[in-house]
């Protein structure tokens, strides 16, 4: 398990300004509605680097960042203070997302392993979040159909931790605007037309890992 000190001395240093220019996870059993959901969570005239209907600062929008050396090519950080998910190319690059994170003690810091991943999931809240609160909850405890009102959205990366399943996710929401924030009941949260593009870059048996966040810390770009 990462520390915090082990957060504050590294996870600033990892990555320079922008470059310039639940049992979750069951497919979908609808398969041949998965391009027409793309194209439906897809703004028109997309461009990852500057289209923002979302109304999020700008900050959060896919960019190209430097890499500091010794980070493995595939591996995907998240830098829970700064609400950023870093996936490190082959060339020293990386690509930076806004991510939103679980709230309070829901987030859980490590290192995890990605041993699956599904496209336009199906989604089945936890036990532990059905006793939580089984009001919003226990209605799906069979499963809800993926879709574009799914909480898994779009695409989800599923974090193991050897071969037991954790149960988070890097996963698309249907909830855009709560990029930034801590909003989850535990995952780790992406604009579905952002993971959309990240997904085929991260292979399967990836790491995650995923810094501890710092109460009272502001993130500046």
């Amino acid at each position: 398990m990462l520390t915090r000190r082990h957060f504050i001395q590294t996870t600033a240093a990892l990555f320079s300004v922008p470059i310039a220019g639940p049992a979750f996870g069951a497919p979908t059993s609808d398969r041949s509605r998965w391009a027409e959901w793309d194209a439906r969570v897809t703004p028109p005239n997309y461009d990852p680097a500057t289209t923002n209907p979302w109304g999020f600062h700008d900050r959060f929008l896919p960019q190209l960042v430097q890499a500091n050396d010794g980070l493995v090519p595939g591996d995907v950080h998240v830098d829970a203070v700064a609400r950023y998910l870093y996936h490190i190319r082959a060339d020293g690059m990386a690509m930076r997302y806004g991510v939103a994170i679980a709230k309070g003690d829901l987030y859980e810091p490590g290192r995890y392993n990605i041993r699956r991943k599904a496209k336009w999931p199906v989604w089945t809240p936890t036990s532990a979040m059905i006793e939580r609160d089984p009001g919003s909850y226990a209605q799906y405890k069979d499963g809800m159909d993926g879709g574009p009102t799914n909480p898994l959205g779009s695409r989800a990366l599923y974090l193991y931790v050897g071969d037991r399943d954790t149960y988070l996710r890097i996963h698309g929401t249907p909830s855009p605007r709560s990029i930034g924030s801590r909003a989850s009941s535990g995952c780790v949260r992406m604009v579905m037309a952002h993971i959309i593009g990240l997904y085929d870059q991260v292979a399967t048996g990836s790491n995650a890992i995923l810094y501890p966040a710092e109460d009272g810390v502001t993130a500046r770009s």
